[in-house]
C-alpha cells in the first residue's frame, strides 16, 4: 500500500537512508561503549564502569526508536553486523584500550553521532518531517552532552 504521510517518496527514502547510517552508528557505539563497560580497569573504574553503562543503556533504547522512525517512513532498518558495518562511521576499537584511550574514543563516537545526526536535517527539514527533526534534535542533544561529559574526565 503507497505510504501517504505528506512526505514525498523521494525525500522519505533519503530520510530512511541518513536515519539508517545513524542506526549504524549508534548500534556500532552502543556495543563499543558495552565492550569498554565489561574491560575497563584503573583507579577510575567504578566511576567509567557505571558511566558507561549509563551510556549503553541510552544507546540501546535509541536504536528502537531510531529503527521504528524508518518504518514510520515505510523504509526497511537495517538489522545486521553486515549491514551496520557498511553504514557506520565509527571504527571498532583494537584491543583494549586504557581507560583514558576508552575515554577519547568515546568522545569521538559521540560527537560522530552527532554529526551524523546533523547531517540528516536539512532533508527532514526540507520535507517538512517534524518527527524526524524532533528524533534528531534529541539525538544531537543527548550526544552533545555525553561527549562533554566524557571529555570533562579528561580534565
Amino acid at each position: 500500500m503507497k505510504i501517504n504521510i505528506g512526505i514525498e517518496d523521494d525525500d522519505r527514502k533519503a530520510i530512511a537512508h541518513g536515519l539508517a547510517t545513524l542506526l549504524a552508528d549508534t548500534y556500532t557505539l552502543y556495543l563499543k561503549t558495552h565492550n569498554y563497560h565489561w574491560n575497563v580497569t584503573g583507579p577510575m573504574f567504578q566511576t567509567l564502569h557505571v558511566l558507561f553503562e549509563t551510556q549503553y543503556t541510552e544507546l540501546a533504547l535509541a536504536v528502537d526508536l531510531i529503527a521504528e522512525r524508518i518504518r514510520a517512513l515505510g523504509e526497511f532498518a537495517p538489522g545486521s553486523y553486515k549491514e551496520f558495518a557498511k553504514l557506520t562511521s565509527i571504527k571498532e576499537a583494537d584491543g583494549i584500550p586504557n581507560a583514558q584511550e576508552m575515554i577519547k574514543d568515546l568522545v569521538k563516537g559521540q560527537e560522530a553521532l552527532a554529526k551524523t545526526a546533523r547531517s540528516i536535517v536539512p532533508v527532514a527539514d526540507k520535507a517538512s518531517d517534524e518527527p524526524t527533526l524532533d528524533l534528531l534534535t534529541q539525538r544531537m542533544q543527548v550526544h552533545e552532552k555525553n561527549a562533554w561529559m566524557l571529555r570533562s574526565l579528561l580534565g
